[in-house]
């Protein structure tokens, strides 16, 4: 009963939708040179031969795809991967690190005609879901085109299993849907299948399998120099109240280690000047990467609000602490300062990663710090103690690699989908 009233809504409430879509474009929400993207209009030709189309909401799903896009292109160099998301951010991101083969679009809003529209134009052979993103409209729209759909790494946290409840049969109707859905976890999987998911597996966490995050060497070498031996840290990706916090943070472990030095890595860059403005009336001087303000020994903080350069970050400093988990927000993904041989902190808000912090406390290789006063005296034992740095740094390492297998067993359970779908020249 639900799907059909959803669907009658979104045709319903189109003035209200159009409405929301301008709002969010005058908040800087939307791209305006491809905002016809999310109203289904192609922003370049369908490429010839089979298209692999893989759609996850933000920056996280689309990183997870990365390994898997490497190798599909490998193994069916034929096939051309479309890429979806509805964020700035991450399409910002999978411009700078999508593969020859592979392109990104925005998801087109869920109004039937929208949704037709993009499926009428790139007639997909496959479409690979990420994660937990379930559109009612793009998903039955897809299904009934005889498109397979299979779920990657789904992911139901366990207040997303509560709220379905209460829309049982509009979940299972979607989830029923999918040829196949491979979750994060054995407990994600156990939710899936609970909620009407027909053929389920757990072959492990996709993330486990991303590559390191890059750092250009010309620039690491120009930030060590203007570094110059300063004790110093990353808050990263940071959310809302966090800026405020580390901030606070910086003040009182300045105290007794002189010439601290705090990267903050919002996750949202375009608060920039937002965040700057809150951190000078503290009294902190602020140097503004995005406006090119200058990294000295005057800066107390160095306020990174620029796209797809944590991986700068990771490696300049040894330690660092993972945002949206002090504010109980999900947090943000620990193991890609894990991978960069960092110690690696964060808040006890880890729902969207809890699979993976728990692997992290379970191997002692993870500081959980219960708020600002415990951050504080976490960053000042670690400032004070260099081999328990190398310590934490080492086990998270291991935990990092731990899973490393995830992508091969995937692509097995993957093959005969493959297959079908993609005859010719899969390996």
């Amino acid at each position: 009963m639900m799907l059909p009233l959803y669907r009658a809504a979104t045709t319903l409430l189109a003035p209200a939708i159009t409405h929301y879509l301008k709002r969010r474009m005058a908040r800087g929400k939307e791209d305006p040179k491809r905002f016809d993207e999310r109203l289904g209009i192609a922003g370049r030709e369908r490429p010839n031969g089979p298209l692999i189309w893989m759609h996850g909401a933000s920056v996280g799903e689309s990183v997870s795809m990365l390994p898997l896009i490497a190798r599909l292109r490998a193994s069916h160099p034929s096939a051309t991967v479309l890429v979806t998301t509805g964020t700035l951010t991450s399409a910002a991101l999978m411009a700078d690190r999508l593969p020859a083969g592979a392109f990104h679009q925005y998801v087109p809003v869920d109004r039937i005609p929208y949704v037709r529209r993009f499926l009428d134009h790139w007639n997909p052979d496959l479409a690979l879901w990420f994660e937990s993103e379930f559109w009612p409209n793009l998903l039955c729209e897809t299904s009934e085109r005889g498109i397979p759909l299979v779920l990657i790494n789904g992911r139901v946290s366990a207040d997303s299993y509560q709220g379905w409840q209460k829309a049982k049969g509009l979940i299972a109707n979607l989830l029923g849907r999918f040829a196949l859905c491979f979750g994060q976890s054995e407990e994600d999987t156990e939710r899936l299948k609970a909620l009407g998911a027909i053929k389920t597996a757990c072959v492990g966490n996709l993330k486990f399998a991303a590559e390191p995050l890059p750092a250009a060497s010309e620039e690491l070498l120009k930030l060590e120099q203007a570094i110059a031996g300063r004790p110093c840290w990353v808050a990263a990706s940071t959310h809302g109240d966090e800026e405020t916090l580390m901030g606070e943070v910086h003040s009182d472990v300045a105290k007794k280690h002189p010439g601290l030095l705090t990267i903050l890595a919002p996750r949202h860059p375009e608060r920039g000047d937002t965040i700057a403005s809150i951190l000078r009336e503290q009294g902190r001087f602020v140097s503004q990467r995005s406006k090119g303000e200058p990294l000295n020994a005057d800066t107390e903080i160095y306020l990174t609000d620029t796209m797809g350069e944590l991986g700068l970050w990771f490696t300049l400093s040894s330690i660092v602490y993972m945002g949206k988990s002090l504010i109980h927000q999900g947090g943000q993904n620990p193991l890609e300062p894990a991978k960069l041989n960092c110690a690696v902190l964060h808040g006890p808000g880890m729902e969207n990663f809890k699979y993976i912090a728990k692997k992290l406390k379970k191997a002692d290789a993870s500081l959980v710090v219960q708020d600002q006063a415990a951050l504080s005296k976490a960053l000042g034992k670690l400032l004070d103690e260099p081999q328990t740095i190398v310590r934490l740094a080492n086990a998270a390492g291991e935990v990092a690699d731990a899973e490393a297998g995830v992508l091969d067993r995937l692509m097995k359970e993957l093959k005969p989908v493959l297959t079908d779908v993609l005859p010719g020249d899969m390996s």
